[in-house]
């Protein structure tokens, strides 16, 4: 049962004037919540005919397109004329339905705009591909090149700079830890240039980032490193600490995490050396060196194995 409305007419109770409707969908009732008056006996469940008892199966059985993305030029809702070889139709109607196939394939990329929401949206989708990151990153940075595109914030830059940038800070709003470097590396670009238009889009749209924790580059660090749970473990809690002492003010996040993992590393056990770490965290030696000694000095922690 439910008590709201789903359609846009209000029901009123022709015996109490009640405007307080339970609608029941077992039933296919609508029933007057003060006097129990049966309003309606013919209510249209607006759910499918079928029920699905995992995602599996719902995807299975449903029978409607593909949910609208952002991660598309055209959001997902475009048109494509099928040119399959069809029995019963003539070599004429086959290259007709071919021209019209070519027609509209360039309808859909008419103007510069789209041709260049076209590359920068597929370009974004091979970086995120790359770097393994989840469907909300990518429809996100699909949404901050889309309002800088329609800014008119995009002149002057790069398409794949720009790309790269909408990544990084829709890596930053979702909380998902990926440096510059790694950007760089997997876009091919400088990493100065990608920082420029990553400022730039900060400065244009006016949004507001907020530091992605240390605790979240843990995990991204320890995975080449090879460390077992119980390292990460320890980890988590001296950041926790750190950030709790409010070491971390001021600090790269990244150094933070290195320096927990080397500390932890040498607590558990599996002693890594400060330049594996380094590498690992894509900071310098010296930067590990000098975060973990501010750790070891500042942080008492009582780890019991």
């Amino acid at each position: 049962m439910s008590n709201e409305n789903k359609d846009d007419v209000e029901i009123i109770c022709p015996h109490c004037k009640s405007r307080n409707m339970i609608y029941d969908y077992d039933r296919a009732e609508i029933v007057c919540s003060v006097c129990g008056s049966v309003i309606d006996d013919k209510l249209m469940d607006p759910g499918p005919e079928w029920r699905a008892f995992d995602d599996e199966q719902r995807e299975r059985r449903t029978r409607v397109g593909a949910p609208i993305t952002y991660a598309v030029h055209d959001k997902g809702l475009s048109t494509i004329i099928d040119i399959k070889p069809r029995s019963g139709l003539s070599i004429g109607k086959l290259s007709q339905f071919m021209n019209l196939r070519r027609l509209q394939s360039r309808s859909r990329l008419s103007s510069a705009r789209d041709r260049n929401l076209a590359l920068a949206l597929r370009t974004i989708m091979e970086i995120v591909s790359a770097l393994n990151l989840p469907k909300p990153v990518l429809e996100t940075a699909s949404v901050v090149y889309r309002k800088a595109l329609e800014n008119n914030k995009v002149k002057g830059r790069s398409i794949k700079s720009m790309a790269a940038a909408a990544v990084y800070l829709a890596c930053h709003l979702c909380k998902h830890a990926r440096t510059l470097d790694e950007l760089s590396r997997i876009s091919m670009m400088d990493k100065k240039e990608i920082g420029r238009s990553y400022r730039s889009l900060i400065k244009d749209l006016t949004i507001t980032v907020t530091p992605i924790p240390p605790h979240s580059y843990v995990k991204h660090i320890a995975k080449p490193l090879q460390l077992p749970a119980s390292a990460e473990l320890i980890a988590y809690r001296i950041v926790e600490v750190a950030r709790t002492l409010k070491i971390t003010n001021g600090k790269n996040p990244t150094g933070i995490a290195a320096a927990a993992l080397y500390m932890a590393s040498i607590i558990s056990g599996c002693r890594k050396t400060q330049r594996e770490v380094a590498e690992a965290a894509n900071v310098t030696e010296v930067t590990v060196r000098n975060r973990y000694a501010n750790l070891a000095r500042d942080i008492q922690v009582d780890i019991y194995v």
